[in-house]
């Protein structure tokens, strides 16, 4: 049995480093459209058996609804924090339902088919634990494990490092999965942009639903103003 575990922070706050892009509004809607399109491949994909959304957000429970997913409420946990909360879930995945889980943030909106086959079967024919890593390389966007190779997770700054740290002292098999459709993270105006000149956007997907309804056109705005906003801070400091 293979489980999805999915955190997804409080949609009313997220994505708080694009507020020079977008309204608190636009910033939840994009949230939401993201981790819909990551919720639908779960949904869907054929090794699947089962997926966790775990979260403190109020409309959490209609959100797993829509997707055959399990919630289960952060508010209501003892731990608070990303990591001890993914212990605390994968412990009891683990224990009571899978003998691998696979780890994933929502913000990935070019995430596919493919991408999830190929981390669960790295970690099939590998074993141990996987590591699907940002665009940089630094991050962690996706972990696939069983329970001989759960790891203390580490989820922050440098977690990719700090993650194959911990399964090298832990003489536990680490591999390293690099794909485009888990390393792209909407995080901050530069993956805003990455993401806007991407063609491999799900055609039927919300994000690019969303976007095309008129967002793109005003985040293409904004990161022109922005743009032109630090070059001209760069030129003033060039000529003090």
């Amino acid at each position: 049995m293979i489980q999805a575990l999915l955190p997804l922070k409080d949609l009313v706050g997220a994505k708080s480093r694009l507020s020079g892009i977008l309204s608190p509004s636009q910033r939840r809607a994009l949230a939401q459209a993201m981790v819909e399109d990551v919720l639908c491949v779960l949904a869907s994909h054929s090794m699947i058996d089962g997926v966790t959304l775990v979260s403190d957000d109020p409309s959490a429970h209609l959100l797993a609804s829509s997707y055959g997913a399990h919630h289960v409420d952060e508010r209501k946990l003892a731990c608070r924090g990303l990591n001890p909360v993914l212990e605390y879930c994968s412990a009891r995945l683990l224990h009571k339902y899978a003998s691998v889980v696979l780890v994933l943030h929502g913000d990935l909106p070019l995430l596919n088919d493919d991408d999830v086959t190929a981390m669960l079967r790295q970690q099939a024919v590998g074993g141990g634990l996987v590591i699907g890593t940002d665009a940089d390389a630094t991050g962690t966007n996706m972990l696939a494990f069983d329970t001989a190779s759960k790891p203390e997770f580490q989820f922050g700054p440098g977690s990719c490092a700090l993650h194959k740290s911990w399964a090298e002292t832990a003489d536990i098999s680490v591999s390293v999965l690099h794909r485009d459709g888990i390393a792209c993270d909407v995080d901050d105006p530069g993956d805003l942009d990455i993401l806007l000149r991407s063609d491999h956007l799900p055609a039927q997907g919300m994000t690019k639903k969303l976007l095309e309804s008129g967002l793109r056109a005003r985040v293409k705005l904004a990161l022109h103003s922005l743009a032109s906003s630090k070059r001209s801070t760069g030129k003033r400091m060039e000529e003090g």
